[in-house]
Order: C-alpha cells, then structure tokens, then sequence
C-alpha cells in the first residue's frame, strides 16, 4: 500500500521547510503532517517522509519511534494518553491508568472496537508542575482526581 501527500499536505511542508535550515530539521513537522492527513505514521509514510525531504529512512524512523505522539498503528477517535512518570505517578498517575483501563476494557495502545477510544502509557508530557495529567488528542487535562477523570471520559463521543 503505497502513500502520497495531498497537495495541502505538500503547501504545509513546503511552509514547514522554509523554517529549518536543512530538510531532516524539518522532519517532526513533516510527521506531523503526515499524521493529520494519514491518522498514522506507517512504513510507507515514512519513506514517502523520507522521499519528500530528500533524507534517509533511518531518520525518519528514528523520530518516529522515539516520540509518543506520533502513532505507529491506526488509533481511537479520541487518544488518551496518561502520564506515569514521577510527579504523575506519586500524584495518582498509576490510578488514572488503571481506571481508563478498566472503563474501556483495554490496555496499553488498545483501542476499543468501536474505535472511539485508544490509550497509551506515556513517560512524560512535560506538565510535572500540575500533576497528574493526561492527554485526549492535542488537549491536556491537568490537576486531576479520578472524579475529574469520569467527568471528562463522560464527554467523549
């Protein structure tokens, strides 16, 4: 199954690329790109990433693989993410985990079979300072309680 860029998708790195110096500085953005119009970074997204920047596949799939937020498998509608790091974790981290766990039925990197919901044990999202958190998609949820927890999970449709 092969992959090309829309022509938005090629506008946005043509933007993205203007902003670094060189094509492989250019790479995460490029992913992310990649992410929005694929809903996943697959084997073929990261040689056509590769093939557009003129870079070797070996730095594509490095940055792939290295951060959480680019999703190497199809994903829920609404992706969770939950901190366990340590300011997390000595928050209530491990309780949120295993509380969305139980709610949905599955665990780490599963996604429900209606595909609404996927979760993902993260190590840090950079939020120590208002722990613990977790993430739903690109909106972080800080400060919270499981009671918080249930009332966002209510919302998700």
């Amino acid at each position: 199954m092969s992959f090309n860029f829309t022509d938005e998708s090629l506008k946005k790195i043509e933007e993205s690329r203007k902003k670094y110096p060189t094509a492989l500085a250019a790479v995460m953005d490029t992913l992310w790109i990649a992410q929005e119009q694929n809903g996943y970074i697959s084997t073929e997204v990261m040689q056509e990433i590769a093939n557009v920047l003129g870079i070797d596949n070996v730095s594509v799939l490095s940055a792939a693989t290295f951060y959480t937020m680019y999703h190497k498998k199809p994903m829920g509608k609404h992706h969770i993410q939950v901190c366990t790091n340590v300011s997390c974790m000595l928050r209530g981290g491990y309780e949120i985990w295993k509380q969305i766990k139980e709610k949905y039925g599955i665990d780490n990197l599963g996604v429900t079979e209606d595909g609404l919901v996927s979760i993902e044990e993260v190590e840090c999202m950079g939020a120590c300072g208002y722990a613990p958190m977790i993430a739903i998609n690109e909106d972080y949820f800080e400060n919270l309680t499981k009671d918080k927890v249930e009332e966002i999970l209510d919302t998700l449709k």
